[in-house]
């Protein structure tokens, strides 16, 4: 065997090796500080990686998979994919790219397409609920106390003007959460620090293909993805245009975003909502010596 043989690597090195090394500043690096910085894994932890076959819970299973390979912290990792419904060429897609990038993949069943065709009003949300209260029952029933999700960076920026234009309130979207109705587990963000644009060009670079979206009418266009979508999937483009233009005024308009929902100043703020219920600023505007005229 020649030494150019022996050099040579397997598709999924190059991939893996494509993170830690070209996109090490980019995905990786942001990858391990989210999982420090808020204190995501712990010891003995056994996390559900949800998979719906896109682009960043992929990639998200294979950072966890690295992790797993690279670091001398004890935990365990299942990769979990959710099928409500599918079409063939979605579910042979999502197979076939966990194949590629071997990723041992543990696949359910459900009939949440089924459930949601039915529904008038709102079927993305009740779709997206079912979807999460599935793969908490799932990840639990496996032993997990912990489900991760692939949601990144500039899905924390987008809801967060989302809330604001369209939703008429102040709102972010935690890196970790408490499961309100499934005791004892956790829902993690591992992905929270790293920008959709350098998921995407990490995808191109790799020329990997991943599915665009779960609904079972979607083809594999981009563009059909969005018009069988809700409205806010057309509000959540729209934000994400209107960042686009802002980024070419200030390119550093993405970074200062995320950084306002870590630096609230509450003091400043006329009125908030904390468990679930409404204050106002003048509920210790005489003893709060905050709201002096500096």
């Amino acid at each position: 065997m020649s030494q150019k043989s022996k050099r040579e690597l397997s598709f999924v090195q190059k991939v893996e090796r494509s993170i830690s090394t070209t996109y090490r500043e980019r995905l990786w690096t942001p990858f391990i500080s989210a999982i420090k910085k808020y204190k995501l894994i712990e010891e003995g932890d056994k996390i559900a990686v949800c998979i719906s076959g896109g682009k960043d819970s992929m990639l998200l299973a294979k950072l966890m998979q690295m992790l797993l390979r690279h670091t001398d912290f004890q935990f365990e990792v299942k990769y979990l994919v959710m099928d409500p419904g599918y079409n063939k060429i979605n579910r042979e897609k999502i197979e076939s790219n966990a194949a590629l990038l071997e990723i041992p993949i543990t696949v359910f069943e459900t009939n949440i397409f089924d459930v949601t065709e039915k529904v008038v009003k709102s079927p993305c949300y009740v779709c997206a609920k079912m979807r999460r209260g599935h793969l908490y029952h799932f990840a639990k029933d496996m032993g997990c106390n912990k489900i991760a999700l692939g949601h990144h960076m500039s899905d924390v920026i987008e809801t967060t003007v989302m809330a604001m234009f369209y939703g008429a309130q102040l709102q972010g979207m935690m890196p970790k959460l408490h499961s309100q109705n499934f005791e004892g587990m956790e829902l993690i963000r591992p992905l929270y620090c790293i920008n959709e644009q350098d998921i995407i060009n990490w995808t191109k670079y790799n020329d990997l293909e991943f599915i665009q979206c779960a609904c079972r009418q979607t083809s594999r266009s981009e563009i059909t993805a969005e018009e069988n979508c809700e409205v806010n999937v057309s509000k959540r483009k729209e934000t994400k245009e209107l960042i686009k233009r802002l980024k070419r005024i200030n390119p550093n308009i993405e970074k200062n975003i995320f950084n306002s929902v870590h630096a609230v100043c509450i003091e400043t703020f006329p009125g908030y909502k904390a468990g679930g219920e409404q204050h106002s600023f003048l509920e210790d505007y005489n003893e709060d010596s905050s709201h002096e005229e500096s």
